[in-house]
């Protein structure tokens, strides 16, 4: 049973939301579940909710941000530019939603010059390692989402899987990190592109992310890009 990355359900794959509060007294590592921590990520997107931090997404033009369909609740807004998610960059407004299975894309209230995340229009191969991006939690319990934008490798096992909502999706396991609760909506990135979007996980090895290339078209319809 899978789980999307915002709400857990214990041992299973969950979506991958951050927690509503964090256990202060737990040590907490710079990583996602492993990897390393990330010095600068002109495209990075943090995801609010309400004011509060929900989710992981990328900047992919001016006025759009990409993240995952089930991080879209509330008032949104986010903060662009920034590996630290409460400072720093700038932050923007969300004025309209579209959605297309677990993906999601956020139209800012106005415009950001940064460098924007490329988006692939192919599948990473089967066996390749690619890289994935995100805030999430650092252990798989008792402790909160990183402050700073973390990035683990992983390796593709499929491009035929599907995300929380039906789409098509990439599963991997990891090399030397994995995404949980608070990564959702971030990216999967395979030679410099943008190859998908952080939807399901369990937390230990596995994950499963919604296909850029697959809704290439639809992301083109609504961001021009």
């Amino acid at each position: 049973m899978r789980i999307r990355l915002l709400a857990a359900v214990a041992g299973a794959i969950t979506a991958l939301v951050a927690p509503a509060a964090a256990h202060a007294d737990e040590p907490v590592t710079p990583y996602i579940i492993g990897g390393g921590t990330v010095s600068s990520a002109p495209w990075a997107a943090a995801v609010l909710s309400n004011g509060s931090f929900t989710c992981s997404g990328t900047i992919i033009s001016a006025n759009y941000v990409l993240t995952a369909r089930h991080c879209v609740n509330g008032t949104m807004s986010v903060r662009v530019g920034s590996v630290n998610r409460t400072s720093g960059g700038v932050t923007r407004s969300v004025s309209a939603t579209s959605t297309r299975y677990d993906l999601a894309l956020l139209r800012l209230s106005s415009s950001v010059s940064t460098s924007y995340m490329p988006l692939s229009s192919a599948y990473p191969p089967v066996g390749s390692t690619n890289n994935i991006y995100g805030w999430g939690m650092t252990c798989y319990s008792g402790c909160s989402a990183s402050t700073t934008l973390k990035t683990a490798t992983v390796q593709v096992t499929s491009t035929n899987q599907t995300d929380a909502y039906g789409g098509r999706a990439i599963g991997s396991t990891r090399i030397n990190g994995n995404a949980w609760r608070g990564d959702s909506g971030g990216p999967q990135v395979y030679n410099g592109a943008q190859v998908g979007v952080a939807s399901t996980a369990d937390g230990q090895s596995r994950q499963y992310y919604g296909s850029v290339a697959y809704n290439r078209a639809w992301i083109t319809s609504v961001a021009g890009v």
